[in-house]
């Protein structure tokens, strides 16, 4: 059979920070609109004045926005959750526990919501505690088969394995990248990832058949003196995933 050029963007959506709204309109360029684009709840004093600017961000990127903790900070769950019921963007970031509120907040199915687990140094295990009180117990360890149907059962999209720290992780990352397949499950590999490694974290995905992978490309690709992502490693980025196909 043969695949339409486009099939890439059935399976592949890059996730990658924005500086400000021009920057965001770049990337969304850049990337020929299969992106969705990180605004960060921690970023903002309070709830209203995230929805004002997400909503900008999002009326100039044909709601390409991903409304983002802050590395994964579990204290911005819940903001997260009230903003993204207001702006219903295409993508939402949420720790595992938060991972039901910001769905039934949604009030739709359409919005992708991931939920974060962490490397165990287990194969085939993950940590689910990541929200604000459970990080302070003793890790909650279990089998990836059982996370991904917990948060099926909560209503969450795919699961974020964070922090990758590259490659670190890959034998576990094999392992949840064959369960989220056998499970119809999205996966978002999160932390590390550079223009380096990029294409291999992207492959093993798609071998494994996952059916749909969103990758975060973070401080690799983001310019220190201006806080922009540069839109010329959005464009590479774009091409390493065409060449995955």
């Amino acid at each position: 059979m043969q695949l339409s050029p486009n099939y890439y963007k059935d399976r592949v959506c890059l996730n990658v920070l924005a500086g400000s709204i021009d920057n965001a309109r770049e990337i969304y360029q850049a990337a020929e609109g299969f992106v969705v684009i990180g605004v960060l709840a921690k970023n903002y004093p309070d709830i209203n004045s995230a929805i004002i600017d997400m909503q900008a961000y999002a009326h100039a990127t044909n709601n390409a926005l991903s409304i983002g903790l802050g590395a994964g900070d579990p204290t911005q769950s819940a903001k997260v959750a009230k903003i993204s019921q207001v702006v219903q963007p295409q993508h939402v970031n949420q720790v595992f526990t938060g991972a039901a509120a910001s769905r039934a907040l949604l009030g739709q199915n359409e919005t992708v919501v991931n939920a974060l687990v962490s490397p165990t140094g287990k194969i085939g295990f993950v940590k689910i505690s990541t929200g604000a009180l459970s990080r302070t117990m003793p890790d909650a360890i279990i089998p990836i088969q059982t996370a991904i149907a917990m948060l099926q059962d909560m209503g969450a999209s795919s699961i974020k394995f964070f922090p990758m720290q590259g490659l670190k992780f890959e034998d576990e990352y094999r392992a949840i990248a064959k369960a989220c397949a056998a499970a119809d499950f999205y996966l978002e590999p999160t932390g590390g990832i550079d223009l380096d490694n990029f294409k291999k974290i992207l492959q093993i995905g798609l071998d494994a058949g996952v059916k749909k992978i969103i990758p975060h490309i973070y401080s690799s690709i983001i310019d220190a003196t201006t806080g922009n992502t540069r839109p010329n490693d959005v464009a590479r980025l774009l091409q390493l995933v065409k060449e995955c196909f």
